[in-house]
């Protein structure tokens, strides 16, 4: 079996014109600012850099026989990872579309499923921030929705991504493959 690595990933990233709304949350909650651009994770872990040349290909087949598709950024949600301890995410939707590309990529690399394996599977998402304590998690939500205007784009490519070791260590896009024909 390939090895796996936290330093790549596969992911879908929205228009930079749609990000001041989303950098302004993740600036003042989310710890992996410096090191992620506002993305939506298909796969992560993924495959050594490397290995990125061999799986162009292989994946570009893949995606081909996926229409580009809207999504709309308007509800925040949370996942729970144990005693106080959360992380707020923006929900995409419709998420059906999202399931059909990471369900097609998979097929490509069968054992980067570590996004699938949660109890309810591959949730996509894209977070933007870390809270710790449910009074103050609720209440945040409640603040960020109220003042949320959704965001709506069309998911025409996925972009495989890698970084380096500190300093060294900001996600940067190596390859995008477009979806469709």
């Amino acid at each position: 079996m390939a090895r796996k690595t936290h330093r790549t990933a596969i992911v879908v990233i929205p228009p930079q014109s749609l990000w001041p709304p989303i950098q302004a949350i993740r600036q003042q909650y989310d710890r992996q600012l410096r090191r992620w651009m506002p993305h939506i994770n298909l796969v992560y872990p993924f495959r050594p850099l490397e290995e990125f040349p061999a799986l162009v290909e292989p994946l570009t087949d893949a995606c081909r026989r996926i229409a580009p598709f809207a999504v709309q950024l308007a509800e925040f949600r949370f996942f729970h990872h144990g005693g106080e301890r959360y992380t707020l995410w923006l929900a995409p939707e419709p998420k059906a579309s999202l399931l059909q590309l990471q369900a097609a990529i998979s097929v490509v690399v069968p054992d980067c499923d570590d996004v699938s394996r949660f109890e309810g599977g591959f949730t996509p998402h894209l977070s933007v921030g870390q809270v710790r304590g449910r009074t103050r998690m609720r209440k945040l939500i409640t603040e960020l929705q109220a003042g949320w205007q959704p965001l709506r784009f069309v998911v025409r490519e996925i972009y495989m991504i890698w970084r380096g070791e500190p300093p060294d260590d900001v996600f940067r896009v190596a390859h995008t493959i477009g979806l469709g024909d």
